[in-house]
């Protein structure tokens, strides 16, 4: 019977190639355009073991279901027969820690029938593997009940599986391949990272399952905070397949008609996005022609830099406040101005990306203000006041020669306002739509990501990340998500330490300084060797060492294994540190 299943399900696969010219290797349990058109027959895949108990078939019916090759095959085999065949299990996926219990159910919930036992899975909820591939942090408690039911031959096995398949996290990890897949900036050519995880078997087909992400478009959290090149009707032409010379041969469709520039983009788009799976030369088509006249096959080399407007370049070091004046962190020297030499009472700063600007809250008549202006001269006040205001951020500019025109930060923790350039060189505040992340609580810090599209907020203690959409009548903080809810709290400070990850402060003295990408997957905590807690203040940037500041004055990193060393310039006050953005 079961050859005669494999052979049913191998000719309904090759019907379905006959019928379909974009039909992947392998369906697989993730929501993108293409990965579910076609199936192949099923491998032998391991029975269980004989004979096992009811709590085991369960455990390990729940770890088998991380595995999603050829329809959950290894899951299905803990199923009985009619579940095995009806098992529909939804796009999304609960991912909960690897410590979990099974037991049995108590009470009213114990079958009247010997022959079966109710199985209460319970665990916690990390978070879910969405539809679009993506990792939404989500900590909660997990409670799954599977009734399991000796077969005829004596073996236990489960009859109901769960709508949505649960996967403890390391089995998560062990199958998933995390892919930065990549869009852009909605007003300038930055590219942004869009963290998505694809199943990692089979291999050949995983540069495939990165190409369908691609064409779906960005997750739900970023769908508005950046956008695409790739047209609505672009399309695979054939299958993304190794060529006899070595190339990972990518044939577009429905891209032809794309200005030269546009290509430009859509090549990075997707070489960028393929680094990660693959170390083949990648040749781009469109309708069988090179996508960029001239040039066919791309390495990433190729890819001229999309990041440039969103690193700080080398010849800024960064700065610090201490005591109410602006030093450099390259040497503690005082800047030039009054931001320097005492003409403000400066509270905090933030230094534009390209060094050439200030943005500056400082203390006056008992409250905080906002001024704004050129590096090493006076500032502008700006009208706007507070009991507190948030350190400054800097939004990037659009182009290389552009100047940054816009500044966030947070009035008394519950107005969002950005300050805008005016055509006459003044600034204007405008209130960005922040409901949702003050449904949360009151913000104690925001830190504008480096390419514009994101915030990583504290409130409440608790960091979270949101994406920050833009239409033509509003700015909205939308999607925030709480990242490692219930791991991560106290925290104090946060910067942007890449596109991809956060780098926080906390008042924890078991992990003052952590780590952590922008889904809330993992936490990495930093070695706590050489600081005294509290850590008050963190700044971070690509390429750049961490720089924290604790009661002994500042101290820098560059990983999370490494002791902390005195930084060059720590003066042994309560120095505020900063890079640009």
């Amino acid at each position: 019977m079961r050859r005669g299943h494999r052979l049913l399900a191998a000719l309904a696969g090759a019907l379905l190639v006959a019928g379909c010219a974009t039909v992947p290797e392998e369906s697989q349990p993730v929501a993108v355009q293409q990965q579910e058109l076609g199936q192949i027959a099923n491998p032998d895949v391991p029975q269980p073991a004989r004979d096992l108990d009811p709590l085991t078939v369960a455990r390990d019916f729940v770890r088998a279901s991380a595995q999603p090759v050829s329809n959950n095959a290894a899951a299905r085999t803990y199923l009985d027969d009619g579940a095995a065949k009806a098992w529909q299990p939804g796009k999304s996926m609960n991912v909960i820690d690897d410590q979990f219990n099974t037991v049995y159910a108590t009470g009213g919930d114990v079958p009247n029938n010997p022959n079966e036992r109710v199985v209460v899975v319970r665990g916690t909820n990390l978070g879910m593997l969405d539809a679009d591939s993506s990792f939404i942090p989500s900590k909660s408690p997990y409670e799954l009940r599977l009734l399991v039911r000796k077969q005829s031959d004596g073996q236990w096995r489960v009859t109901n599986p769960p709508a949505s398949i649960v996967m403890p996290y390391s089995d998560f990890t062990a199958n998933y391949v995390r892919v930065p897949v990549y869009f852009f900036a909605q007003d300038s050519n930055t590219v942004v990272p869009d963290l998505r995880y694809v199943a990692g078997k089979p291999q050949l087909g995983l540069p495939a399952r990165v190409v369908s992400l691609l064409l779906s478009g960005p997750s739900n959290q970023l769908v508005g905070a950046v956008r695409s090149p790739l047209p609505e009707d672009a399309n695979i032409e054939g299958n993304v397949t190794v060529t006899p010379d070595g190339a990972l041969m990518v044939p577009l469709t429905g891209v032809s008609d794309q200005a030269p520039e546009v290509r430009k983009l859509i090549a990075a788009q997707i070489v960028l996005s393929l680094q990660a799976v693959t170390t083949n030369r990648v040749r781009l088509l469109s309708d069988g022609n090179a996508l960029v006249d001239g040039h066919e096959d791309w390495l990433p080399s190729d890819v001229p830099s999309y990041t440039s407007l969103a690193s700080p370049g080398p010849d800024l070091p960064g700065l610090m406040t201490v005591n109410g004046r602006i030093r450099s962190l390259a040497d503690g020297a005082a800047i030039q101005g009054p931001a320097g030499s005492g003409g403000y009472q400066v509270v905090s700063a933030a230094q534009s990306i390209d060094g050439r600007q200030l943005a500056i809250v400082d203390n006056a008549n008992g409250r905080q203000q906002l001024r704004i202006g050129s590096y090493g001269g006076s500032a502008q006040l700006v009208n706007l006041f507070g009991g507190t205001l948030t350190r400054p951020t800097w939004r990037p500019t659009a182009t290389a020669d552009g100047t940054s025109g816009e500044v966030w930060t947070v009035v008394d923790g519950a107005a969002v306002v950005r300050v805008l350039r005016t055509p006459d060189g003044g600034w204007s505040g405008q209130a960005v739509n922040a409901e949702e992340v003050l449904a949360v609580g009151p913000i104690s810090a925001l830190r504008l990501s480096r390419d514009g599209a994101r915030a990583a907020i504290v409130v409440n203690g608790q960091l979270l990340v949101a994406s920050v959409v833009r239409t033509q009548d509003a700015v909205t903080l939308r999607s925030p998500r709480i990242l490692q809810t219930g791991t991560l709290s106290d925290v104090v400070d946060v910067d942007w330490l890449s596109q991809d990850s956060l780098v926080a402060a906390t008042t924890m003295p078991s992990q003052p300084v952590v780590k952590v990408p922008i889904d809330g997957l993992r936490l990495d905590t930093f070695n706590s060797s050489n600081l005294t807690p509290p850590v008050y203040a963190i700044t971070a940037a690509p390429g750049r060492p961490i720089v924290v500041a604790d009661a002994g004055g500042l101290w820098t990193a560059s990983d999370v294994g490494e002791v902390w060393r005195p930084h060059q310039s720590s003066l042994g006050s309560r120095a505020a540190p900063f890079y640009p953005g």
